[in-house]
């Protein structure tokens, strides 16, 4: 396992896709597509190199290369570019990374070909550069909201969409998937195209969002007649306010029955099916979602995964046609990814308790029963996320709160004031858009630390006959680093509780064990290769031809997985820390400095009887990441250390 991200990959039994950019190079996919080969899967999303066709496509519009430098996203930020959330942050994509991906993109699908698989591969949702509008002046083409940005940059925000009452939309719609076929030849009839995700239309009226999708599916069919359409339902939930049943009906019946199959995305907690009337007979595919920016949390909930696509598919006048993945990242969570693959192939329901005692067997190369009652332990616990939150991972070592503490009452610190209180606010957003100010904005918890503690301690009880075990190794690691973080919670809220108390010692103290917590879990995670930062950066730079394209990758590789979008001087990315990883080294030097200006911050705010200044914090914290961003330290590649050792001494150290 090497923490990287994987591309977008859709499939007809089992559908898998990722947000995050993918640093692959052509033996990882080899092995990867032949592990999909092994599990049944036939329809892989093949989203590689696309935008070298779309180079190619807009240049037969007169749009120069130079003019798409602004609309194309960088490396690490291309879902987002081809989604239409964003445009030009992290670019500019240079030639040689344009011709490579359209080199790898027909390595990848000759050994899918060579797999008897048939691909799927991308379409036109109406997503332009700027340049069209100047070069076809009487084209109908509007700038879509504002995503995310801090003060609505029009460098990297309010995409321009084409409308698909325009000649134009199906004129090019054809032209892409037609250049498609004389690059990659007659390979498929699939195609996936997203639209509006995670950007309202310009208008709920049914005719114009069914004229949408007949434009969509009529550049499709022009250029095959025999296309059928892909679609993501994710703007069902993520916009439910928007796509009440006349829009949805709008939308899947805009083209011809069996020519659309919709992904219901989020159907392990938030399932479409069940309240639209099976998506209104559209055939759709029960999908697991599980995690957004590839986040390092324990995390899961086996028993929906076990049970929803069977009941799903025994469902009254069900239109249920598969099942799938769609996450966000992968390698993390093993235990749900191993379950969920099955689902494929399982027609039946079962006990999870009886497959986990057979999977741990499988997973350390023998029966051991203080593992066993561990991971009973663990599917009642960090298995059993039935609270439908879907705001992983916010602890504050790497979601540090972006407040001032001396606004709040003192009785709001130890309030329980749990991340559910929080979700009515934005009840369909998988993050929230920005921090609160009053209260506290709490990390999500849904199971009793101590229950899981318990569990780690049993994993430890195993580990003088499983220590040779990388799987054991892992888990041991993963579930100790999960321990580690939710405590760093309570010592975080006990130091500002200090502040608002104005005890300056008392704050010292928790401030300093908070920080330890970091150091000493950067030293944990180390002692594994399945959690170094090196390794991701590393990945990144390896796709270089030239020194300024390893620059380039580096810092899209950085900035994805911290500060992630723009921002200003006093105003950090309202995405900061969406992708947070608990790796060593982003540990270490990101997220232990961060901290621990803040802390420094609240000191001298008591010490000098001042108040706390969050803007002056914001200043020098912002300044130091983008410098962070812009760095070429290098990181560790390989693990060093004991972990089932280092394990056992943060066990007694912090929670015996």
């Amino acid at each position: 396992m090497v923490p990287r991200a994987v591309p977008w990959n859709y499939y007809q039994n089992v559908v898998t896709s990722s947000y995050s950019f993918a640093w692959w190079d052509w033996e990882r996919w080899e092995k990867e597509i032949d592990w999909m080969a092994l599990q049944g899967i036939n329809l892989p999303l093949a989203f590689t190199g696309q935008e070298t066709i779309w180079q190619k496509v807009f240049s037969d519009f007169n749009i120069a290369a130079k003019d798409l430098d602004g609309f194309f996203g960088g490396p690490a930020f291309l879902a987002w570019a081809r989604m239409g959330n964003l445009h030009g942050w992290g670019g500019p994509l240079s030639q040689n990374w344009l011709d490579r991906q359209l080199l790898l993109q027909k390595q990848i699908l000759s050994r899918m070909i060579e797999l008897g698989m048939t691909p799927v591969l991308p379409s036109f949702s109406g997503n332009v550069p700027a340049a069209l509008k100047s070069i076809y002046p009487s084209a109908n083409i509007t700038r879509l909201g504002e995503w995310n940005t801090v003060d609505s940059d029009p460098r990297w925000c309010c995409t321009f969409l084409l409308d698909p009452s325009d000649p134009l939309f199906v004129e090019i719609g054809k032209a892409f998937i037609m250049k498609q076929v004389e690059e990659y030849g007659d390979i498929t009839n699939i195609y996936s195209c997203d639209t509006f995700n995670e950007n309202t239309p310009p208008t709920n009226d049914p005719a114009y969002i069914s004229s949408l999708g007949s434009a969509v599916y009529k550049a499709m069919s022009e250029a095959d007649i025999d296309a059928v359409w892909l679609m993501q339902g994710w703007l069902f939930y993520s916009d439910s306010s928007f796509w009440k049943p006349p829009q949805m009906k709008a939308l899947l019946h805009s083209v011809p029955f069996g020519k659309m199959i919709v992904l219901d995305l989020f159907a392990d907690v938030k399932p479409i099916w069940n309240y639209s009337n099976q998506f209104y007979g559209t055939p759709y595919i029960w999908c697991m979602l599980h995690n957004f920016g590839g986040n390092i949390e324990m995390y899961g909930i086996l028993d929906a995964v076990a049970s929803g696509p069977i009941d799903a598919r025994l469902s009254y006048n069900s239109t249920m046609v598969g099942v799938g993945m769609c996450m966000e990242g992968i390698e993390h969570n093993p235990v749900v990814y191993e379950l969920m693959s099955e689902m494929a192939f399982r027609s039946d329901r079962f006990q999870v308790e009886e497959w986990l005692k057979i999977y741990s067997r499988r997973r350390y190369g023998k029966a051991m029963d203080q593992v066993e009652a561990a991971w009973k332990i663990l599917h009642s616990t960090i298995y059993n996320c039935t609270d439908g939150v879907a705001d992983h991972n916010t602890d504050y070592i790497v979601k540090f709160p972006d407040w001032d503490p001396s606004l709040n009452a003192r009785s709001n610190v130890h309030k329980d004031t749990r991340m559910e209180k929080f979700i009515g606010m934005y009840p369909n957003r998988r993050f929230m858009l920005h921090e609160t100010v009053s209260p506290l904005p709490q990390p999500h918890l849904w199971y009793r630390t101590e229950d899981v503690i318990h569990a780690l301690k049993l994993f430890l009880d195993a580990g003088s006959e499983l220590a040779g075990s990388l799987t054991y190794r892992y888990d041991l690691v993963d579930l100790t680093r999960q321990s580690l973080s939710k405590l760093a919670n309570k010592v975080y809220m006990d130091a500002v509780s200090a502040f608002q108390n104005e005890n300056a010692k008392s704050l010292w103290i928790h401030s300093q064990k908070f920080l330890q917590l970091i150091k000493d879990m950067d030293n944990l995670l180390a002692a594994d290769d399945n959690f170094l930062l090196g390794s991701w950066l590393e990945s990144a730079k390896s796709l270089a031809v030239t020194s300024d394209e390893a620059k380039q990758y580096e810092w899209n590789a950085r900035t994805q997985v911290t500060m992630w979008f723009d921002t200003t001087k006093i105003n950090q990315s309202k995405l900061h820390d969406y992708a947070n990883k608990q790796w060593s080294g982003l540990l270490d030097a990101y997220y232990l400095p961060r901290a621990s200006m803040y802390f420094s911050e609240l000191l001298r705010s008591l010490n000098h009887n001042k108040k706390f200044e969050v803007v002056d914090w914001r200043k020098k914290w912002i300044a130091y990441s983008n410098d962070w961003q812009a760095g070429t330290e290098l990181y560790p590649v390989k693990a060093h250390g004991d972990a089932l050792a280092i394990s056992k001494a943060l066990v007694d150290k912090y929670l015996s």
